[in-house]
């Protein structure tokens, strides 16, 4: 039985926002959560809401995440982890090993360079950009989720957020 892997890439932030100067607390822009609402109707419509979700805890990471979720009142259950913020492709990988064997379609949303390396890492190599808000499905040709690895995933498609209709 395969497993199927969304990689959600935050939507796009504010550098300008007045906020307390830390990374991990910058807000999204106005932009991104128009982009957000889109992805998470895309993939409501495409009968692709996961199971469970893995999400950093930075505000625009979460954000990105419950406004997607509300576009069309889809729930997942959701684990918030902090190596999803800093721990690279290493830290989310290790996270994804140890979803439950009952999940099918799991989702993380996260940042770059991972979101782009990870999908990479996992279809075997090439290289992969994924801007704000860009969904990319890998189907994982693996039983179980402690053994993904690099090159156990196929892409079957990369989606960014723009050219999803409003």
């Amino acid at each position: 039985m395969s497993r199927t892997l969304i990689v959600f890439r935050h939507a796009k932030s504010d550098w300008s926002a007045d906020y307390e100067g830390a990374d991990i607390d910058r807000p999204l822009a106005k932009r991104g959560r128009k982009a957000a609402r889109r992805a998470g109707r895309f993939l409501s419509d495409i009968a692709a809401v996961p199971d469970a979700v893995i999400c950093s805890p930075a505000l625009r990471t979460r954000a990105t995440l419950e406004i997607a979720c509300e576009a069309r009142e889809w729930e997942s259950s959701v684990r918030y982890s902090h190596p999803l913020y800093d721990g690279g492709v290493q830290g989310l990988m290790a996270e994804v090993k140890q979803e439950p064997h009952s999940t099918r379609l799991l989702m993380v949303v996260g940042h770059e360079p991972t979101c782009s390396e990870t999908v990479a890492q996992l279809i075997g190599g090439g290289r992969v950009r994924m801007p704000t808000c860009a969904l990319a499905r890998v189907e994982l040709l693996v039983d179980r989720w402690e053994e993904v690895g690099p090159g156990t995933g196929v892409l079957s498609w990369l989606v960014v957020s723009r050219l999803i209709e409003p």
